[in-house]
């Protein structure tokens, strides 16, 4: 995508921003194999009647969390899931009902997140492709327009740059920053390592007093805290940008007692579609079968709703910790200015289909939860057209500038949605992209989800069509019916449009290669890791013997 002037405005209530970035989406061009081209967007945004103003620029705090199903929240239909934080945000605030990853795992789909284009644009195949730093994220571009920016937990960057724009981080990461999570297509599509992606998790899901999962998110959430009050104490003038960003609900399915006990095995709910017999599968749903060691695990019912109930009491322990930094907020009088934006890296099958974790296109693995909680500005009101994560960076830029962006150094690929929050959907084009290149694949496997339709093309398989308002379990294939062979042709023209797909696969390859070469070079002799380190200068923290003693205590 490349652009010198600006757009003319929109007709309806879009904004020219994003009208400008629709107007690509809707050419289909926003998805290329090609180098980028140069070129910058400045576009002024026209004033919305709807929406409402803060009395300076806004604070803007981002929940992340991880593998988290927007089905089984109360805000999307679910019945059991308990949490009351969320729900309380979701009933003042704007849900996004078709909110959708562009890459059903988690480090490609962060970096799309943060850079607001596909992740094959910036070479993000697996989760271990390096991060380039060269890429601009919403961070860097915050942070030039005088926030001060912030990310407790969770981003999965890989690579040396551990920052990637933010000034401040305070936890280190829960995964690996280094190519050693590389997939390798050689050794076949249905390869299962079972150190990696093993079902073995669902049979061995329960209460456990401690996990890796939770001891990270709990530190996530007290250094939140903690910045927040410094923040506050700074009172330096800038507002803030502060990604609060979890690993749970992601596997292993282990809850603290505690919630684990709110549930009971009879009270779960069972998946709405039950296991589909192996032969009956799409030829990627076998793959996968492979791939997550279902061929070596037998999982019966009762797994299949402890599996369940542990996600559930981890996302209800989880909705404490949001309440937690919810609480910090109002603490320091910052929660009636500050936009809150929950949401997730993707989903988690959780059983349906036989499946589990993600890396897939049906609904449970690709879709994901997106809450607004802006009162001040917006209505409580729910959101149906199609939007995707990297919709989230030109949105931030949107809030941050007061209705303009700023200059844009590179190309982004997604479109502000700050205008559909408003209640204007007019001129939105109303169409997302995903890919995959992962465990489980030897071509690319991609997405198109425009209006009702979603569409699945990976060279290797036949096509998937689904109808998602008429049949939202994705049951049946429309692909070659010709009630719909239209509709189905104009999609496969789209994939052409958006993808090389043989040069993508090529990409991919190469790709792997040069990564698994690289790791195996850099184990020799002594290692020198990626992994962020935190900074603290314990000199400076409680009480020292210099400096303004009463005002530490009153501080601290």
């Amino acid at each position: 995508m490349a652009t010198s002037a600006p757009v003319s405005p929109a007709r309806g209530g879009v904004s020219m921003a994003g009208a400008a970035l629709a107007a690509h989406r809707l050419s289909g061009s926003f998805i290329t194999d090609s180098p980028d081209a140069e070129g910058s967007l400045v576009c002024p945004l026209e004033p919305r009647p709807d929406r409402r103003t803060m009395t300076a620029p806004p604070n803007i705090l981002l929940v992340m969390m991880d593998q988290l199903a927007p089905q089984v929240l109360k805000p999307y239909g679910g019945t059991v899931c308990r949490t009351p934080n969320l729900e309380r945000l979701a009933g003042e605030g704007v849900v996004f009902e078709n909110a959708y990853c562009n890459y059903p795992i988690c480090a490609p789909a962060r970096f799309s997140l943060m850079s607001g284009r596909m992740p094959s644009r910036i070479g993000a195949f697996d989760n271990a492709t390096e991060f380039p730093s060269e890429v601009p994220t919403f961070a860097h571009y915050l942070r030039a327009m005088g926030y001060h920016t912030c990310l407790s937990g969770k981003m999965h960057f890989v690579g040396a740059d551990q920052l990637h724009g933010f000034e401040d981080r305070v936890t280190t990461d829960v995964y690996p920053a280094d190519f050693s999570w590389t997939s390798d297509w050689s050794l076949g599509p249905t390869f299962w390592e079972p150190w990696f992606h093993s079902v073995r998790i669902v049979r061995d899901a329960g209460p456990r007093r401690r996990s890796v999962n939770t001891s990270y998110d709990e530190e996530a959430t007290v250094e939140a805290c903690r910045w927040l009050h410094d923040h506050a104490d700074r009172a330096d003038g800038r507002p803030f940008f502060l990604a609060a960003s979890f690993i749970s609900p992601h596997d292993p399915y282990l809850a603290p007692p505690s919630h684990w006990d709110l549930y009971t095995d009879d009270g779960i709910d069972d998946p709405r579609v039950g296991d589909i017999p192996l032969e009956e599968r799409d030829p990627h749903s076998r793959r996968l079968y492979y791939t997550i060691g279902r061929h070596i695990e037998t999982i019966g019912p009762a797994d299949v709703r402890r599996a369940r109930r542990a996600y559930y009491a981890v996302m209800s322990w989880l909705d404490d910790r949001i309440g937690r930094i919810l609480e910090t907020l109002k603490a320091i009088d910052a929660d009636d200015n500050t936009i809150v934006v929950l949401t997730a890296d993707h989903g988690d099958m959780l059983g349906e289909r036989g499946l589990w974790l993600k890396m897939n296109f049906f609904e449970w693995s690709v879709r994901v939860p997106l809450i607004v909680h802006a009162p001040t500005l917006y209505r409580a009101r729910r959101v149906r057209e199609n939007v995707s994560l990297l919709d989230l960076f030109p949105t931030f830029l949107e809030w941050a500038g007061d209705g303009e962006l700023p200059e844009l150094f590179a190309p982004i690929d997604g479109a502000s949605i700050a205008g559909l929050a408003a209640g204007h959907s007019d001129g939105w084009p109303d169409v997302v992209g995903s890919e995959y290149c992962g465990e489980g694949a030897s071509s690319p496997v991609l997405m198109i989800r425009r209006g009702r339709w979603k569409y699945i093309h990976c060279e290797d398989d036949p096509p998937l069509l689904f109808d998602i308002e008429q049949d939202p379990d994705e049951l049946v294939n429309l692909a070659g019916t010709p009630e719909v062979g239209g509709v189905e042709t104009d999609l496969a023209g789209e994939v052409c449009r958006w993808w090389d797909t043989a040069a993508l696969k090529d990409r991919v390859i190469e790709s792997q290669r040069r990564r698994k070469f690289l790791h195996a070079a850099l184990s020799v002799g002594r290692r020198t890791p990626w992994d962020w380190q935190p900074v603290r200068d314990a000199s400076r923290e409680y009480v020292r013997g210099d400096g303004d003693v009463d005002g530490i205590y009153a501080r601290t």
